[in-house]
């Protein structure tokens, strides 16, 4: 099963089996809105708290890139997750609703700062042909890991929300533990001053293909967050129960475990952007599939649809991007990629829900369509350009 990884350096299968350590103590943030209700906190007061959850996932991979490169993978790991594991002590012991939001704000903020220098330090400890195996195989280790937690989170909250937060936080700490004596430190590049172009995303912005692939992957991103964010409102609206979203859930995650090694292998032959292509609009059309269904058989087609895509898009997006970046600006690369993630699931949370609500679920479901399958041809459209761009940087 896992011949489709086999010959990644051991960096990789460290931060593989410490990314599931830590996942599986991804069980306070499906379940914040049953703890806000415990300690009295509803409506307009809860959806501060979920919206400065939601801003430090914009926050802390800005931050996390330049750490990056500037203080070193390592360290930038370490602070995130530390800082996240402090502050979900704090979340809990937090008197008022303002100073849950600030929590809420801080956990997200210092663990999204951990992805840019996990991807950073997987495009280092691997060359080009291997990264996008390398990010497929951490991406199979945060969906082990997010499967198995949401198995657990249900019976562990029945016996206590403090059981969460410390699930949650000595998951962090033991994947802390895990940096600190097992990853090295890679051997830093030329500095950023050396190549004149500062400490900050300028790198970045300069990059006009860069620029061009963001929101081109930004938009599929937000297609795909519609899955977490639009699907348990129809599935609500279609008069079923919320186990039938967790079914749905649960499909999902079986299928993504059960395919993800097997279609790596089986795809690597051809063009990565190709793939992502053809992916894409597999998510597209079941993401809308989901406007059409209303039975728990409608549900499963269109989950299982989606499923499929998201196995054979993983890992490609952040190898682009890691293939993309000179060796110095890694972690700002991965940083910018990391924040155009946590846009796109922002922008579900906000935009997606509100044409949900006002403009009808058909024009979100159409809007999702037409947006996939658009990116994906844009995505096609740019292959040449990022191969020559590719084997460019690459020989450099």
């Amino acid at each position: 099963m896992l011949s489709s990884f086999r010959g990644l350096p051991s960096v990789v299968w460290t931060i593989f089996a410490g990314t599931i350590v830590n996942r599986l103590g991804y069980l306070v943030t499906p379940f914040l809105v049953f703890f806000l209700a415990s300690r009295g906190v509803t409506g307009t007061e809860a959806s501060y708290v979920l919206g400065a959850l939601g801003a430090g996932n914009l926050l802390g991979p800005a931050v996390g890139g330049v750490l990056a490169d500037r203080i070193g993978r390592r360290p930038t790991m370490l602070i995130g997750l530390v800082g996240a594991a402090a502050a979900q002590g704090t979340l809990f012991l937090a008197p008022g609703v303002w100073t849950m939001a600030a929590a809420a704000l801080l956990i997200s903020a210092a663990g999204s700062t951990v992805s840019p220098a996990a991807y950073a330090l997987l495009a280092d400890a691997v060359d080009g042909d291997s990264r996008r195996r390398a990010y497929a195989l951490f991406g199979w280790g945060v969906n082990i890991g997010t499967a198995v937690a949401g198995i657990l989170g249900g019976y562990l909250a029945a016996l206590g929300y403090w059981i969460l937060f410390a699930v949650d936080a000595g998951s962090m700490l033991l994947f802390a533990l895990v940096v600190a004596l097992r990853l090295p430190e890679p051997e830093r590049a030329a500095g950023p001053a050396a190549a004149g172009d500062g400490l900050g995303y300028g790198v970045v912005l300069r990059d006009r293909l860069a620029l061009l692939l963001l929101p081109v992957f930004g938009v599929q991103l937000f297609v795909y967050s519609l899955t977490e964010v639009a699907l348990p409102l129809a599935v609500h609206d279609s008069g079923l129960s919320p186990a039938v979203y967790g079914a749905m859930a649960a499909v999902n995650a079986v299928l993504v475990v059960a395919l993800q090694p097997f279609t790596t292998g089986l795809l690597a032959r051809f063009p990565q952007l190709a793939v992502q292509s053809a992916g894409s609009v597999l998510i597209a059309v079941g993401v809308a599939l989901t406007g059409i269904a209303d039975t728990v058989a409608g549900y499963t087609l269109s989950v299982v649809v989606w499923s499929l895509g998201e196995v054979v898009v993983a890992g490609i997006a952040a190898a682009v991007f890691a293939n993309l970046a000179p060796s110095h600006a890694r972690g700002r690369y991965q940083g910018a990629f990391s924040w155009t993630w946590g846009l796109a699931r922002f922008a579900a949370l906000t935009l997606g829900v509100a044409a949900y609500t006002t403009l009808g679920p058909a024009a979100l479901w159409w809007t999702a369509l037409v947006a996939g399958t658009v990116t994906a041809a844009l995505t096609l459209a740019l292959t040449t350009r990022v191969a020559r761009r590719t084997d460019h940087t690459l020989a450099a």
